[in-house]
């Protein structure tokens, strides 16, 4: 994924390995030759419209509000269509009061009607302040956490993961961000909780004990979920 770094010229920007606690907590259970972070991109201002997520200090999230607010206007003074302009007035209303268009509720057809306009304050946005650079995976952490991601883990063999995933994936989703392969030929997915996990000692101890559940396509990953995908190849 990739995270804009909206005015803050000291971003160390590029690739970042982000810290995970309950992955170290598996990978004491799970021995494994490595273990594998999530990574995301740390880019600069000019790759906001095609980022995931912004960061912003807070003394600039005005720039950021008011960047939005002129395209709005804009849009709104070509006289568009009934729809689009009753959807232009409630982010205008939003923006007006110095809040994000994220906080507007909008229905999934009127996301579709604004989908091309490349709003800044639509997408997740999170005001740090420059102090925070200092401790870059503490920050990212906070970043991701508060931007609506989670990871779910896979243990053993040759490596113990954590693979980063908006909150609401479903597991045949989660399993085509391992491989497409894995979601062409998905079977079920086989979980264990990171409670059941931990308070077992372990993946094959919490088999044992009866806590691993056999789930389908639309199950909804929960935040570390031991997964196992099954499918055919």
């Amino acid at each position: 994924m990739k995270i804009s770094a909206f005015a803050i010229p000291e971003a160390v920007l590029g690739k970042h390995n982000v810290k995970n606690d309950k992955l170290d907590q598996a990978d004491k259970l799970v021995k494994s030759k490595k273990k594998t972070y999530p990574h995301v991109e740390l880019a600069g201002e000019n790759a906001a419209v095609e980022a995931d997520v912004i960061i912003i200090p807070k003394d600039s999230k005005t720039d950021l509000i008011l960047r939005d607010l002129d395209f709005v206007e804009t849009r709104l003074s070509k006289s568009p269509p009934d729809k689009e302009k009753i959807i232009l007035e409630k982010m205008k209303l939003s923006l007006e009061k110095e809040d994000f268009i994220s906080s507007v509720v909008l229905t999934e057809q009127d996301k579709e009607v604004i989908s091309g306009y490349g709003l800044l304050t639509l997408k997740p946005v999170v005001v740090i302040t420059k102090e925070e650079l200092e401790n870059m995976g503490v920050l990212l952490a906070r970043v991701l956490s508060e931007s609506g991601f989670i990871t779910f883990l896979t243990v053993g063999d040759k490596e113990n993961r954590a693979w980063l995933i908006k909150q609401g994936t479903t597991a045949w989703e989660g399993a085509g961000v391992i491989h497409s392969d894995i979601q062409q030929g998905f079977i079920r997915a086989e979980i264990i909780s990171f409670a059941n996990f931990i308070s077992c000692g372990g993946e094959t101890q919490a088999k044992q004990q009866g806590k691993m559940r056999l789930e389908q396509k639309d199950y909804i990953m929960q935040d570390a979920d031991l997964v196992n995908f099954r499918f055919n190849k």
